[in-house]
């Protein structure tokens, strides 16, 4: 292990990350409001740290990071970057504990959308939006931003894109340079973020709005600078404009680009993860509805079918964007769409969850052990796109499954240790697992009842969900250490 180009990658980027507290910073200073000098202060705290660590260990710089290094600094990152996000929440006058700025920081940049704040409407715009922002970015990975900029220093990328992508396949590029790949995919995303920008403003938000909410949106991340929520707008118009970026950030990013080269939306049926993703969808979407309808009865049809198709994709895709207080939905429902949360989205989507491909892989995996019994001498392969999947994805993908099942168990059990009901404590293991945000029970509306204890468990469990598990566990493993 090399732990002086760690931390010299570590100062890169926490350099690169000090810039965007600027932004809010400019709105503080052209609203006047008093969080200025909280967010310049940051600022400097953030860069000086970065600076120094770059410079420092500059003479560590190497060509290729290895893969040990690739996981060392993703990780390191994530929780460092966490803890420079969490100083405007603790030094402004917003004045959150220790605990509290950094779930909130965690949240945002995990794109949990969990939140400690219980008032969030009377708040300056400068310190919403930064929540806003830490979502946006959290969303694609600063570290895949960073994988396009490092090679300009010298620095080849590829273990810390592998360390940081989602999804059991992790060499698949669109391009043959793994920096061109990066840009590619950043720069979908921006346009997409446009795109969902405009959309919103042209349904009926002003600027300002549209903006903080696309940043949410294309991320799945979640968070309002509203305590209502989308719910806030009560209209139909924004809340369809939600419903097809949330539908879009679910997919692959990758296969935006591809419709877009192709001209041909038949791109997205033709990919079989797509395609399992948008029928899931509909078959969730559709028992929900009928649901509110004959079981729940609080509903006219057209009430049962927007407020069933919106938070039906807003917590399948793992965004926690809500219009409804849907505590009050039959329990059947509310438990099926909690399970549901569990799929996320696509691989190479921004959002949470276990992701669709290792649910199709898992079902496949388990339909060719049926043929197997059936003809014991027969040589069956799972294929996915017309390829052979191998079986070292397979056992990958179900070490993944079951792992994250185990973990969750761990984790609900910790949770009632330390008080919780049943209901709040597996909700709240869900929504931070699988990077959803609003849970049940004591965590419906937001975690500031909960003692510290069980913070501390849910930022962990936020860090296995955005960095896939594996990422993160490995490095609690001898091996890994070992020489």
């Amino acid at each position: 292990m090399r732990y002086s180009i760690v931390l010299y990658l570590l100062g890169i980027l926490l350099t690169l990350f000090s810039f965007t507290m600027l932004v809010p910073a400019g709105i503080a200073y052209f609203t006047q409001d008093v969080y200025l000098a909280s967010f310049l202060l940051s600022f400097f705290l953030c860069f000086s740290t970065g600076v120094f660590l770059w410079l420092s260990f500059q003479s560590s710089l190497k060509r290729e990071l290895g893969l040990k290094e690739g996981f060392m600094i993703t990780v390191l990152f994530w929780i460092v970057l966490s803890a420079f996000a969490a100083i405007p929440f603790i030094i402004s006058p917003i004045n959150l504990s220790v605990t509290d700025a950094l779930f909130e920081s965690i949240s945002g940049l995990t794109t949990t959308g969990s939140t400690i704040i219980t008032a969030l409407n009377p708040l300056p715009r400068s310190i919403l939006f930064y929540r806003q922002q830490l979502q946006w970015f959290g969303g694609m990975g600063i570290i895949v931003l960073a994988v396009a900029v490092l090679p300009m220093l010298g620095i080849g990328g590829m273990q810390l894109y592998r360390a940081e992508t989602p999804g059991p396949v992790k060499d698949n590029k669109l391009t043959p340079r793994i920096t061109e790949t990066a840009k590619l995919l950043w720069t979908v995303y921006l346009l997409v973020t446009l795109a969902c920008v405009l959309a919103y403003w042209l349904a009926g938000m002003d600027l300002f709005d549209a903006v903080s909410h696309s940043f949410t949106t294309v991320s799945l991340g979640g968070f309002s600078p509203y305590d209502q929520s989308i719910g806030y707008f009560a209209s139909p118009q924004i809340e369809l404009v939600a419903i097809v970026f949330m539908l879009l950030s679910g997919m692959n990013y990758a296969l935006i680009f591809l419709v877009w080269q192709k001209r041909d939306l038949y791109v997205y049926w033709s990919d079989a993860e797509s395609r399992y993703f948008i029928m899931m969808i509909l078959l969730i979407v559709l028992t929900v509805i009928l649901g509110l309808i004959f079981l729940g009865h609080q509903y006219a049809y057209l009430d049962a079918i927007r407020k069933g198709l919106f938070e039906t994709v807003s917590i399948v895709t793992t965004a926690g964007f809500t219009i409804v207080d849907a505590s009050f939905w039959p329990g059947s429902l509310l438990f099926l769409l909690l399970i549901a949360s569990c799929m996320g989205g696509c691989v190479g989507s921004t959002g949470g969850g276990i992701k669709v491909i290792r649910l199709l892989l898992l079902v496949k995996q388990g339909h060719r052990e049926l043929k197997r019994l059936i003809h014991p001498s027969g040589v069956f392969s799972v294929r996915l796109n017309q390829r052979t999947i191998s079986d070292k994805v397979l056992d990958s993908v179900s070490g993944f499954i079951f792992i994250y099942i185990i973990l969750i168990i761990i984790l609900f059990l910790a949770l009632m240790f330390f008080g919780l009901d049943p209901v709040t404590a597996f909700s709240a293991v869900l929504a931070s697992i699988n990077n959803l945000g609003p849970g049940l029970g004591a965590v419906t509306n937001n975690y500031s009842s909960l003692p510290d204890p069980v913070k501390w468990l849910l930022c962990f469990a936020m860090f296995l969900g955005r960095l896939e598990i594996f990422t993160l566990l490995v490095l609690f493993t001898p091996t890994f250490w070992r020489r």
